[in-house]
C-alpha cells in the first residue's frame, strides 16, 4: 500500500460542502467531510471547530475506508 501524506493550511476551503453523517446526533458532535472539487481530495474536520484542522485524504483512500467500516473491518 502506497501512502500519501497530504497537509493543508488554513481554514475552510472555498470549494468544500460539508456535511455530516444522517446518524449523527444533534448535539453537533460530530466528524464532517468535504470533497475539494479543484483537487480530488477529501477534507475531514470536527464540527465543533469548523475553522480548525484537517485532515485531508485521496478520494480513493478514503472511499476504501468507508467500505473497510461498512463491511465491519474496522
Amino acid at each position: 500500500m502506497n501512502a500519501h501524506r497530504t497537509m493543508i493550511t488554513g481554514s475552510d476551503p472555498a470549494d468544500a460542502r460539508w456535511r455530516a453523517s444522517s446518524y449523527s446526533n444533534a448535539g453537533g458532535e460530530c466528524v464532517e467531510v468535504a470533497r475539494h472539487a479543484t483537487r480530488g481530495r477529501i477534507a475531514v474536520r470536527d464540527s465543533k471547530e469548523p475553522g480548525g484542522a484537517l485532515l485531508v485524504f485521496a478520494a480513493e483512500g478514503f472511499a476504501a475506508f468507508v467500505g473497510a467500516l461498512r463491511a465491519g473491518r474496522c
